[in-house]
């Protein structure tokens, strides 16, 4: 350890030969041994390119604060609205094709659920908001740039159509009516399944935002999937045609649009494999295609096995859903999921302009 001070008198107590050397080991023309400049050694060094002697820095902040904030969303509620949302949305689209091809039990079966499950969703949505009166604040006003204020209009049109559709169909009224319902709740349906995706993505939550692309395909393929599982359970044998396929459309789109996600985000879609929410999004994996399978193998034959197919892929979709929010919210308290991905995009930029033409040029 150097024991030498600085003071107003100078340097004391130094110890022989620690100064710097600056130009060691070239002669009086700065030539090394072999002749060679001492410049251009290090200059031919660097182009082979260095080694960086300092490790990369940790992902911490001030205080062990995240860089985000987390979204103060409750799971139960916003989770729940997102899974019950997607069930209502796709089961008013398979109730219209069930109606349309002769399937009266199952249209009826659909139409029901799907009122009780955008009442639910409603209901989650207006207890993580806390006030009602927060819900009918934002009918005020419409901005098609939020995906909030299109999404409770959504809600606003898409809930009358799906309740004048089941409770006419269950009372036997107004046919005409009723039938023209069905089409509007159809015609919205899609919609009110993927909308909440695009809500997710547009926050700044990593896991959240970087998939936004199949975000919306993988929370369709989920509703998809729950729409059969319960016509699937509540249907007879005779009217599963159309659920079963519905089953396997929703299954290999959900399947894959995951897959996709996982694969096109790299490190962001750790998250999505690891802690609570990787178990889920496995389990929903493992029952979806136990559902698909079931339901092709014996959905149309067997009463339980319909009944136990349609549990499974129901149980699937809602681990999707809450998968997804468990995801989002760990990529937001690992400040990495934010710092590399921003790193990477400076890079690639300062890449690309050092790569383009020069200023000026045509």
């Amino acid at each position: 350890m150097s024991t030498s001070n600085v003071g107003k008198d100078g340097i004391t107590g130094e110890r022989p030969g620690r100064e710097a050397q600056v130009g060691a080991g070239l002669d009086d023309r700065g030539l090394d041994d072999r002749g060679r400049g001492g410049g251009a050694r290090r200059r031919r060094r660097g182009r082979r390119g260095e080694q960086l002697m300092v490790p990369e820095a940790e992902f911490t902040s001030y205080y062990g604060r995240p860089v985000l904030n987390r979204p103060t969303w409750q799971p139960l509620d916003i989770a729940g609205y997102f899974f019950l949302g997607g069930l209502a949305g796709a089961g008013s689209v398979l109730a219209a094709g069930a109606q349309a091809t002769g399937r009266p039990v199952m249209a009826r079966a659909l139409k029901i659920s799907s009122l009780t499950a955008i009442s639910a969703s409603t209901a989650a949505l207006i207890h993580d908001l806390g006030r009602p009166e927060r819900f009918v604040n934002m009918l005020r006003v419409f901005r098609p740039t939020s995906p909030m204020s299109v999404g409770t209009w959504l809600l606003s049109a898409y809930a009358p159509a799906a309740g004048a559709a089941a409770v006419l169909d269950v009372g036997g009224r107004l046919p005409r009516i009723g039938r023209a319902a069905t089409a509007g709740a159809a015609l919205l349906g899609p919609a009110v399944a993927a909308y909440t995706a695009v809500l997710a993505a547009n926050t700044a939550v990593p896991a959240w935002h970087d998939g936004h692309r199949e975000l919306p395909f993988v929370f369709t393929g989920s509703a998809t999937t729950a729409a059969a599982g319960m016509a699937l359970a509540a249907s007879p044998v005779a009217e599963n045609g159309p659920a079963v396929s519905a089953a396997v459309f929703g299954a290999v789109l959900e399947t894959g649009a995951v897959k996709l996600m996982e694969h096109r985000l790299g490190m962001v879609a750790e998250p999505y494999r690891q802690g609570r929410a990787g178990r889920l999004m496995r389990l929903a994996e493992g029952l979806t295609v136990a559902g698909a399978a079931g339901a092709v193998l014996a959905g149309r034959r067997s009463r339980t096995a319909a009944a136990v197919s349609g549990a499974a892929l129901l149980a699937a979709s809602a681990c999707t859903r809450f998968g997804v929010f468990h995801a989002g919210l760990a990529s937001a308290d690992d400040p990495k999921y934010t710092v590399v991905p921003q790193r990477e995009r400076l890079r690639k930029a300062a890449a690309d302009a050092a790569g383009g033409p020069p200023a000026g040029a045509p």
